[in-house]
């Protein structure tokens, strides 16, 4: 690739990675982006692609040249399943039960054990996928018998407001679950990565203990405009 292309992704990404603390990693979120930009990314230093879609992942990923893990980040319809896993090397967004267990079986098929980050929907928010807060224990327990999925960690959006300081208390929530499910001796439980903050909260979430940062805006720029 020649990396003089979009210089300035390659500019913001270096910006980016040059802010934030050791231990902590930036997904690239690529949702409506191109190929040559997220190539751009990767060229700069970004290890991890986030997408929201298996379908626009799918269609992405073999005109990306650059080498990284791609996760993804928006809800896995259990249907799209059998897509998703040659794609993707984490889901950040398991939240029920019966995914859980569609998901095992079909990792069991292929002989494999799939990283996974539970999705917490710390607003309580209807319009969001993610389990609730205080149901987050019995689901974690729920999957101890899921031997082919492998609990690394959680994952929250947080309400989106103007002001980054209104998503403090729900990273802060989601960190205490972390921590509290640390605790528990369950053999697919290996606690490590706590996914919080975008682009207009990363900073607060990396106050709050975030160890993956998922930034789309910040590092692309706006994103197109819908037809």
């Amino acid at each position: 690739m020649n990396e003089t292309a979009h210089p300035e992704i390659i500019e913001s990404v270096h910006r980016l990675l040059d802010t934030i603390p050791e231990g902590v990693t930036v997904v690239a979120a690529a949702k409506t982006r191109t190929p040559a930009e997220v190539d751009a990314a990767i060229a700069a230093g970004i290890t991890i692609i986030g997408h929201n879609y298996v379908q626009e992942a799918e269609q992405m990923k073999p005109h990306v040249k650059g080498e990284a893990r791609w996760h993804l980040i928006g809800h896995l319809q259990r249907n799209k399943i059998n897509k998703a896993l040659p794609i993707f090397d984490m889901i950040e967004t398991l939240d029920t039960l019966k995914l859980a267990e569609a998901l095992d079986l079909r990792c069991e098929r292929e002989g494999i054990v799939l990283p996974v980050l539970i999705e917490i929907n710390s607003g309580e928010e209807f319009s969001k996928t993610g389990v609730h807060p205080d149901a987050v224990d019995e689901l974690v327990g729920s999957l101890a018998h899921l031997a082919h999925i492998r609990i690394e960690g959680l994952m929250t959006m947080g309400p989106f407001t103007g002001d980054p300081e209104d998503a403090r208390p729900y990273f802060r929530e989601t960190r205490e679950a972390f921590k509290r499910l640390k605790s528990l001796d369950q053999p697919n439980l290996q606690l490590k990565t706590l996914s919080m903050g975008m682009s207009n909260s990363y900073r607060v979430a990396i106050d709050e203990g975030a160890t993956l940062i998922r930034i789309g805006t910040a590092l692309f720029g706006p994103r197109p405009c819908a037809v």
